[in-house]
């Protein structure tokens, strides 16, 4: 009977799942991982990866998912211009001073 009790314990919890919420984490996970290599062109692995937390946090919707279509590819001008964009954000900046990184030159 115990053996039972950990399969149900996973149905109940995938049961549980919203799927807009799901879609909204895929999208975020493909948006950041977008980011990260824009970011690493300007700062340090670490920081890229602290960097886009911060982008991603202050990103609209939109902007995550205009992010997201570049997943798998080299990001192109249009899509570093929109990581510039939020970059610009006071919000985004105070997310990128409260974790140690300094402005983004380029």
């Amino acid at each position: 009977m115990p053996r039972l009790i950990a399969p149900l314990l996973l149905l109940t919890a995938l049961a549980a799942c919203n799927p807009q919420t799901v879609a909204q984490n895929i999208n975020t996970r493909a948006a950041r991982s977008v980011v990260v290599p824009v970011m690493q062109n300007y700062m340090t692995a670490p920081q890229a990866e602290a960097a886009a937390d911060c982008v991603i946090a202050n990103a609209s919707p939109a902007e995550l998912q205009g992010l997201a279509r570049d997943v798998g590819v080299r990001a192109g001008t249009l899509t570093v211009q929109n990581v510039a964009n939020i970059l610009r954000r006071p919000a985004t900046a105070s997310c990128m001073r409260a974790r140690g990184i300094g402005p983004v030159a380029g």
